[in-house]
C-alpha cells in the first residue's frame, strides 16, 4: 500500500513530552536540528501529552498549561507552521487505538529488557510500574506510524525505541499485511548539555537550566552563578576548562572562539567573570530573536490555539485514512459499506 498521499519528500516524526518550557538542552538536542529539517521532510511534530500522564498523571491540568508552551518554543526557535504540522497527541484517537492494536502483539517481557523504561524507572523510583508507564514505547510506536513516518530523528540513546517499533511493524505487516513502512532512524550527533550545576543533564526539574524564555537579566544571573573550575582561585591561575560548565557552553554556542578561550583559560589571562561575560553576550543573542518572537504568541494565545487546531486537525485526517487501512487488513472494518 501507499506510504503516502504524494511521491513528495519523506516524513518525520518527532516531539516532545509537555513538562514545562523548553530549554538550552532541548535547543542543542534537537530544536535546532527540526528547524532544519522541516525544509526538507515532511514533518510532523507531536506535543505527546498523554506520554506526559505517565510521570504526572495526577496534575493533568498543568499539562493543558504545559502543551501550549511547548508550542510557543516551537514557534519561537523557529518552526513554522506552514512546513510542520504540530499536534496534540490526545487529540488524534486514532493512536490510542493502534496502541491497543500493538500492544496485543508486543510482551511485557520486551518491554521491561528496553533499556530507557530502565534507566528511567529508577530515575522515577518506580519498583511497581504502571500499566502507561511500562507500555509507552507501544504508543511511541502508534506515534510514528500513524501517519507512516519514514524517519525519526533521535539520539543513540532513543535508538532502542526505534527498534522496538520497526519489531512491532514487522510483526503487525506480516501478519496481517503491508501497511506500515519500518521508520529509520535519523541519527543526529545531539550532544547532552549539562546543567548550571555542572553535575546532571540540563533539566526543569533540577533547577539548573536556562529556559529560552528567559530575559536577558535572568540569563546573566544563571551563568554568573555556573559551576567552573573549582580549582582556580586567582585570575591569573591556569584554568582546566574540560571541568568548567562555561567552556562546554562556549564549545555548544560560541564555538569559533572556542578554541580561543580555552587557550586564554589554561594559560591563566581570562578570568572566569570576564569568562561568563562573554558567555552572557553570545547566549542572549541566540536567544534574543526567540524572545520577540515568543512575545507575539504570548500576546495572541488564540494564534497559539489555531495553529495547534489546524495541525491536529490534518494529522487527524491522515490518521483516519491510516486506520481504515489497518481494519481493513486486520478484518475489523465492520459495516464498512454501510459508511
Amino acid at each position: 500500500m501507499s506510504n503516502k498521499e504524494n511521491d513528495g519528500p519523506k516524513r518525520i516524526l518527532t516531539g516532545d513530552r509537555p513538562t514545562g518550557k523548553l530549554h538550552l538542552g532541548h535547543y542543542v538536542g534537537s530544536l535546532k536540528n527540526r528547524v532544519k529539517l522541516q525544509n526538507k521532510y515532511e514533518t510532523f511534530l507531536i506535543i505527546a501529552d498523554v506520554q506526559a500522564l505517565t510521570t504526572n498523571f495526577e496534575s493533568p491540568d498543568k499539562i493543558s498549561q504545559d502543551v501550549r508552551q511547548v508550542a510557543m518554543d516551537y514557534l519561537a526557535v523557529g518552526i513554522d507552521p506552514e512546513k510542520t504540522t504540530i499536534l496534540i497527541q490526545s487529540m488524534i484517537p486514532e493512536i490510542a487505538e493502534l496502541t491497543v492494536y500493538y500492544s496485543m502483539i508486543v510482551t511485557v517481557n520486551q518491554l521491561k529488557r528496553n533499556p530507557t523504561i530502565k534507566s528511567e524507572s529508577e530515575q522515577y523510583g518506580y519498583d511497581d510500574m504502571s500499566y502507561g508507564f511500562l507500555g509507552y514505547p507501544v504508543s511511541q510506536a502508534a506515534d510514528i506510524t500513524f501517519c507512516k513516518a519514514d524517519l525519526v530523528p533521535v539520539g543513540e540513546d532513543q535508538l532502542p525505541h526505534i527498534e522496538q517499533t520497526r519489531h512491532i511493524v514487522r510483526k503487525f505487516n506480516n501478519l496481517y499485511g503491508e501497511v506500515f513502512p519500518e521508520p529509520e532512524a535519523l541519527v543526529g550527533d545531539f550532544p547532552r548539555l549539562s546543567g548550571l550545576d555542572g553535575k546532571n543533564k540540563m533539566s526543569k526539574s533540577l533547577n539548573n537550566a536556562i529556559f529560552l524564555s528567559d530575559s536577558a537579566e535572568t540569563v546573566k544571573e544563571k551563568i554568573n552563578k555556573a559551576v567552573t573550575d573549582p580549582a582556580r582561585i586567582k585570575i591569573d591561575d591556569p584554568g582546566h576548562p574540560e571541568v568548567c560548565t562555561v567552556f562546554e557552553y562556549h564549545q555548544a554556542f560560541n564555538e569559533e572562539n572556542a578554541d580561543e578561550i580555552e587557550k586564554k583559560c589554561r594559560a591563566g589571562e581570562i578570568g572566569c567573570v570576564a569568562c561568563k561575560n562573554r558567555l552572557t553576550n553570545t547566549i542572549n543573542e541566540l536567544l534574543e530573536p526567540m524572545r520577540e518572537r515568543r512575545v507575539k504568541y504570548e500576546k495572541n494565545p488564540e494564534l497559539v490555539d489555531e495553529i495547534l487546531y489546524t495541525g491536529t486537525k490534518r494529522a487527524r485526517k491522515i490518521a483516519k485514512e491510516t486506520m481504515k487501512e489497518t481494519k481493513e487488513v486486520m478484518n475489523l472494518d465492520y459495516f464498512s459499506n454501510k459508511n
